[in-house]
């Protein structure tokens, strides 16, 4: 699943067609069903925002557009008039550019702000982040949480997927199965602060991620992999050197 630093890069590269009047057109016939074309065809586009996971594309007459790409979904921007392959989800035609949308599971249009945007926690990658707000989040929750699922909490904070969690974690040396209540608030200040270099860092070397069974780069112990949370997303940790490893995790 794309994290939130992913969907600003794509923000980025969506903002081509701000301020154009864009042609729209849904050959997927899911998409078709929610009526896009009807709606959106012939407006502006004002503006492309990165919110946590989602992507919100505002027209001109207050029209949002969410859009989540889940596991498989991806926006590209491609020459306009391009025949894309097959049916893609969406397309927003300007004068020079288009952005097509791929396997786009989540899209959802409404007047004004976006109800499922709205119970997001503060974005990971503001400038600055705001960690006093994720706190105050963090302290209202159970806290027999583990900080590892907590972390994945989209109304807690936004933009943090599983590769960043798990960065983020070994890097402060906090285990992903410590229980919320163990952890001062220093630490998950920590914890939150280096998720959040990371991430405006870029796609970097993973220490943990997806490297269960090789050495900890860091102590040499083999790196664990395990599922985590209701959800189960896998976690990667090193029980040797993150501290306060607890529960399943032991």
């Amino acid at each position: 699943m794309p994290e939130g630093d992913a969907l600003h890069k794509t923000a980025e590269r969506l903002r081509v067609l701000e301020g154009e009047v864009v042609a729209v057109e849904t050959p997927h016939p899911r998409a078709a069903a929610l009526g896009l074309g009807e709606r959106l065809d012939g407006r502006r586009l004002e503006r492309v925002r990165a919110v946590g996971k989602n992507l919100l594309l505002e027209f001109e007459g207050g029209l949002v557009l969410r859009s989540h790409l889940r596991m498989r979904g991806r926006w590209r921007v491609e020459a306009a008039g391009s025949t894309p392959f097959g049916r893609p989800w969406l397309v927003l035609r300007g004068r020079l550019r288009q952005a097509v949308l791929w396997n786009g599971p989540v899209l959802e249009l409404t007047r004004g702000r976006s109800p499922a945007a709205g119970r997001l926690g503060p974005d990971i990658m503001a400038t600055p982040p705001d960690l006093d707000g994720m706190l105050a989040r963090f302290r209202a929750v159970r806290q027999s949480r583990e900080v590892g699922e907590a972390l994945l909490d989209q109304r807690l904070v936004s933009g943090i997927g599983n590769m960043w969690r798990a960065e983020a974690l070994f890097e402060t040396a906090l285990s992903p199965w410590s229980p919320l209540s163990e952890l001062d608030d220093a630490s998950l200040r920590r914890v939150l602060e280096k998720a959040a270099r990371l991430m405006h860092a870029g796609r970097g070397q993973r220490r943990v991620y997806r490297r269960a069974g090789r050495p900890c780069p860091r102590c040499g112990a083999p790196v664990r992999s395990q599922p985590q949370g209701d959800e189960a997303r896998i976690a990667y940790w090193c029980p040797a050197c993150q501290a306060g490893t607890s529960g399943a995790g032991a």
